[in-house]
């Protein structure tokens, strides 16, 4: 029999997923991470991107993120995040747009502070792109 634990991913606005899980891997800011139970205690900061949650019987939940904290105890982990979202509510159009705006206020770099903003829209719509192409190839969407 496989190891579980007790997963938590929470924001601001609610709880979003609460429940056993064998594996949680998620984008830390100096790459991906894998948990599985009798992972050592750890907290480390999230960078914007998917959090794929591996349920029993290989059945899976995919998240959305935008930074946040991984918090790993010995019985339970959680993603304590600044915003999260199921990957399905995830709406491409909308990251798609936001991307091509991001890139086109770096282009004018009318100012310091406008590129700074700019950059950290493109990375967060990058990120929920990406969220999006992971749980397509999962479930063989085109």
């Amino acid at each position: 029999m496989t190891k579980s634990f007790n997963c938590e991913i929470v924001s601001a606005e609610a709880s979003i997923f609460s429940g056993t899980a064998e594996q949680v891997v998620a984008t830390g800011r100096m790459g991906d991470l894998g948990i599985l139970a009798g992972h050592t205690p750890l907290l480390t900061e999230l960078a914007p991107g998917p959090v794929r949650i591996v349920l029993g019987g290989g059945d899976e939940d995919h998240f959305y993120v935008s930074g946040g904290f991984l918090e790993v105890q010995p019985d339970v982990v959680t993603v304590l995040a600044d915003t999260a979202v199921r990957a399905d509510d995830l709406d491409e159009a909308a990251a798609e747009e936001a991307r091509q705006q991001a890139l086109k206020a770096m282009d004018e770099k009318s100012a310091e502070m406008d590129y700074t903003r700019a950059a950290a829209e493109l990375a967060e719509a990058m990120a929920q792109l990406r969220t999006i192409q992971q749980l397509r190839r999962k479930v063989g969407r085109s």
